[in-house]
């Protein structure tokens, strides 16, 4: 999805005035840094040296609502590793292991230096997924189901656990 995809139907009166602008090709994921730097949260579009439009904030988030879609059979997961250690195929590879399709991916690095990489994975209980990717070094922080139901199935797991060692 590029820019020209998500100029705004409003046109507000400061849209009128010179702003800053990019041009209509420009990835989503790269307007929103200029979007937040933007005076107004508003920017201008241009293609071919002509304007055709404005974005502004709420137009750049239904775009980007529209490119993660809610899925009711994924779970989502989130992994840290080393920056240096980062490999976006070596991530699919280790979630592909468990038979387990990968469905989006993203990265951004977190306070401590590491980096912070989010999953969805087309799986209700990622389990296989998060054993494969500890397995592969990667440390799992975070796992939720798209019916945020984990914690129940992490306590099915722990009562059965109980029940085998006669707890």
């Amino acid at each position: 999805m590029r820019a020209k995809d998500v100029i705004s139907p409003r046109r507000p009166e400061s849209a009128l005035l010179p702003m800053k602008t990019v041009d209509s090709e420009m990835p989503l994921l790269e307007v929103l840094p200029h979007l937040l730097d933007a005076p107004g949260r508003m920017l201008g579009v241009d293609e071919e040296g002509e304007s055709i439009g404005v974005i502004d904030e709420v137009s750049l988030l239904e775009g980007l609502g529209q490119l993660i879609a809610p899925r009711d059979d994924s779970a989502v997961v989130t992994v840290e590793c080393q920056p240096s250690q980062y490999s976006a195929s070596s991530i699919a590879h280790a979630v592909e292991d468990a038979d387990i399709h990968l469905v989006d991916l993203i990265s951004h690095p977190a306070s401590d230096g590491m980096l912070r990489v989010t999953l969805r994975v087309r799986a209700l209980d990622p389990t296989p997924a998060i054993h494969s990717l500890e397995r592969y070094g990667y440390r799992v922080v975070e796992a939720r189901n798209g019916n945020d139901t984990m914690s129940d199935i992490l306590s099915e797991r722990l009562a059965s656990l109980q029940a085998l060692m006669n707890v």
